[in-house]
């Protein structure tokens, strides 16, 4: 055990710095979302998170979206308090029985036409919480999904790509 600490003190910390996103492809990616949805929309895209019993990790890879690395909303990308004011659902999570009835009025508050987008592998097949008596099930056993973000949890960037996939989609 000495010898250990003994050892650690005089090599320091073994630290990797995080992967960097391409700042071209982002800023890229999400003038492109911001412009289809513009073209689609005719104004800015809203969007209501909802989590449906998740790990939150899918949480914080759509909150990055926001951080200023990423900023969505100078693209026209925005995250709405209330369902009646989104164009889109994005719903994280294996879907529990408390949060079920909450899930289904969120559906029901959107305004038409609404879309909803599972994020994360949770929200496409309950994923390690499959089995569990908490869990109603995945989230298009209880909405109608339009779209799925895979990853455990999907990087931002796949989130962009899903959105403009989803807007690009919206016309037909």
């Amino acid at each position: 055990m000495r010898t250990l600490l003994l050892r650690s003190l005089l090599e320091g910390v073994a630290v990797i710095d995080p992967p960097r996103p391409d700042q071209q492809a982002v800023a890229e990616l999400a003038a492109a979302l911001g412009r289809t949805t513009r073209q689609r929309l005719g104004r800015s895209l809203a969007i209501r998170e909802v989590d449906a019993g998740s790990c939150n990790a899918c949480e914080l890879e759509i909150h990055a979206l926001s951080n200023p690395v990423y900023d969505v909303e100078r693209f026209g990308v925005k995250f709405v308090a209330s369902p009646r004011h989104a164009d889109v659902l994005m719903v994280t999570g294996p879907v529990t029985w408390n949060m079920r009835e909450a899930l289904e009025r969120t559906y029901a508050a959107t305004p038409h036409p609404k879309f909803v987008v599972a994020v994360g592998d949770c929200a496409a097949n309950c994923g390690v919480f499959a089995g569990s008596y908490a869990c109603a099930g995945r989230v298009a056993d209880i909405v109608p999904v339009d779209i799925h973000v895979p990853g455990c949890p999907p990087a931002p960037l796949d989130l962009l790509k899903s959105l403009l996939a989803l807007v690009g989609a919206m016309a037909k």
